[in-house]
């Protein structure tokens, strides 16, 4: 593997490696207020949650690579700490990207990306209508990593006050991912979204415990037909199965013999009960043939 010592290698190129393997990243429409009142509005991707107990944000609006010169964004801040960081959806990604434009200070991103700005209750920043989930926030402290181009400034915000659209909320009160479609940012020009066949669930491990790929019988933890996905979703089964479960998955199977007799299909069968989250099913037809 090649090896980078980032101290010893060109920052620029560097920074298109960080970006293009930490991803996807979650996007922060960052809502500000300039000392002449002029709102500003800019997109950063270095950003996530860090707690809940007290509810948490954190976005780096980092200094320029190209001339270290620093963000409106974090400008604003340094005079009225108060920021609301709108999430950013698929319908609404271009509007937020033409936000980024380096316009000059006194600009306003709202008008020149169409964008609609809406009042907050708690700060002075306004919301962006079209995102569906706002955050008001009061930042507690600004952590600037280094001096030098491309160093990042670690915004730490604490959350007043959350807006949520209830379109994107399903039965249960609960965020539906298909209806918020999220978008992610990666390397290069590229992006995610989080809807359709982008999405795919991975049970946790907290909500049992499972035994681990080191109790896997050795025919199926050394097997060259299973990838380490598959292994790691057969050890996260609780116990090996019993012959009762392996007695009721064969009933089940339409053509015992054509699996058994095809190490390929079998394996594909066995997914094919992974990806339907019936780890222990497939986990017993392996053990009855493999």
């Amino acid at each position: 593997m090649q090896q980078i010592d980032p101290l010893l290698f060109n920052p620029v190129h560097f920074h298109r490696l960080l970006l293009g393997s930490v991803a996807p990243r979650p996007i922060a429409l960052a809502s500000t207020l300039a000392p002449d009142g002029t709102p500003n509005l800019s997109p950063f991707s270095f950003f996530n949650a860090f707690g809940v107990n007290p509810a948490t944000l954190i976005f780096s609006p980092s200094r320029r690579g190209r001339d270290n010169t620093t963000k409106h964004t974090f400008e604003n801040l340094k005079v009225l700490p108060e920021v609301v960081i709108n999430v950013v959806t698929y319908s609404m990604v271009q509007q937020t990207s033409l936000s980024s434009t380096e316009y000059p200070a006194g600009v306003n991103e709202f008008v020149k990306s169409g964008l609609t700005p809406i009042p907050s209750e708690r700060i002075r920043p306004m919301r962006v209508k079209e995102s569906p989930v706002q955050f008001e926030c009061r930042v507690r402290e600004i952590i600037e990593t280094g001096q030098g181009p491309g160093a990042g400034n670690l915004v730490i915000c604490d959350i007043l006050l959350m807006h949520i659209d209830e379109e994107v909320m399903d039965a249960h009160s609960e965020i539906d991912q298909d209806k918020i479609d999220l978008v992610g940012r990666m390397g290069g020009n590229y992006y995610v979204r989080t809807g359709g066949d982008a999405k795919f669930i991975v049970p946790k491990p907290l909500a049992r415990l499972g035994i681990g790929i080191d109790q896997l019988p050795e025919k199926i933890r050394f097997s060259h037909l299973l990838t380490g996905n598959d292994l790691g979703q057969l050890g996260n089964v609780e116990k090996l199965p019993d012959d009762v479960v392996i007695k009721e998955l064969i009933q089940e199977l339409e053509d015992v013999a054509k699996v058994r007799q095809n190490p390929a299909l079998l394996v594909e069968e066995a997914r094919n009960l992974l990806s339907r989250e019936k780890p222990e099913a497939a986990l017993a037809l392996l053990l009855t043939y493999l």
